[in-house]
């Protein structure tokens, strides 16, 4: 993930302290962690590293977990991995998430890539995230623009990876901006004082 830094939900770049590992694979996008391995990297490592694993891979046609050969190299990557998340695509469909609810609630980082600047499911799918129980850190990873960020803030995302590109100053808005609170909402009330999730 070079030329990308790992900003906190106070605009803090916490590159430097994070310790994922995505599992390698043929649809890896750039910018989901630090460092990539591979399942046989992974399988021969003395230490337990913490392990972002592509949540597509471990579906059936259906959308369902898949079972035999790929639940068992799942509980494979289990057993050897300090923590475990997930990396989806912001296309993934968030109503299929609720069958998903037990698997998801159980890892440590969800990360939601972005293809397109225009797609906007991240937002659903961080909310359904949310209303569904998660408690886990949620990123958004990807094609997103600054000035999603505070709006993606208020349905439960907890940190951001930018390009270096998008750490640049910019005569419109800063990445200082990004993650100020909004000041108002549409009926004039602060943002910041209504709840969280509201209307959720």
């Amino acid at each position: 993930m070079a030329n990308h830094h790992i900003l906190d939900s106070h605009g803090v770049d916490i590159s430097h302290k994070d310790s994922w590992h995505a599992l390698t694979t043929d649809t890896l996008p750039d910018g989901i962690a630090s460092i990539d391995l591979t399942l046989l990297e992974l399988l021969q490592r003395q230490e337990k590293p913490d392990v972002l694993v592509p949540l597509a891979d471990l579906l059936d046609g259906s959308g369902a977990l898949a079972s035999g050969l790929v639940k068992e190299v799942y509980e494979l990557i289990v057993q050897h991995s300090s923590r475990l998340g997930l990396w989806v695509t912001a296309d993934t469909d968030a109503n299929a998430l609720t069958a998903l609810k037990e698997l998801l609630l159980k890892q440590a980082l969800i990360v939601i890539h972005v293809p397109k600047f225009a797609d906007g499911r991240n937002f659903s799918f961080a909310q359904t995230l949310r209303q569904m129980g998660y408690q886990g850190e949620i990123r958004v990873a990807g094609e997103f623009g600054r000035d999603q960020i505070a709006y993606l803030l208020r349905v439960g995302v907890d940190s951001f990876v930018l390009s270096e590109h998008d750490m640049q100053p910019d005569s419109k808005f800063s990445i200082d901006q990004a993650f100020t609170a909004l000041a108002s909402s549409y009926d004039g009330r602060n943002a910041a004082d209504l709840p969280m999730f509201a209307g959720a």
